[in-house]
């Protein structure tokens, strides 16, 4: 069963990004592997937030897919937010929108997709619905 508890009120979580040497690429912007990691980043912070300390501990978040679409190129000394929206859980299935931006300038956007697994077993485990509900709060 699916719960998308709505776009709408879903808690946006903006997470700071720091332009490292190393991820500046040989035409002197970021390479694109950076964003890969930029948005594990993120969406764990995000993850990390919002649940509880107990589902945390015994909770892991591995990608299963990633749809990046590249706007503008970023380059070292920018100020960069990522901006993660949970859109919906599925199972043990999260789907995840990140916009990577500099002030008003959209630089990335991606599309992901995540597996929550048991910290423990290392299989695909579901959320509490409490859990869940975090991410969603009453309107």
């Amino acid at each position: 069963m699916a719960i998308n508890m709505g776009v709408n009120n879903a808690i946006p979580y903006a997470h700071a990004i720091a332009v490292d040497p190393a991820d500046i690429d040989f035409m002197g912007h970021v390479n694109n592997a950076s964003y890969l990691n930029w948005v594990q980043d993120a969406v764990i912070a995000h993850w990390r937030s919002l649940a509880p300390v107990e589902a945390v501990a015994a909770h892991l978040w591995v990608a299963l897919k990633h749809e990046i679409t590249y706007r503008r190129p970023t380059f070292l000394g920018d100020e960069v937010i990522a901006t993660v929206l949970l859109e919906k859980f599925h199972g043990a299935r999260a789907s995840y929108e990140t916009v990577i931006h500099r002030g008003e300038e959209v630089l990335a956007e991606i599309k992901s997709s995540w597996c929550c697994i048991d910290a423990e077993t290392l299989r695909p485990a579901r959320l509490a619905r409490d859990v869940i509900a975090r991410f969603f709060p009453e309107p």
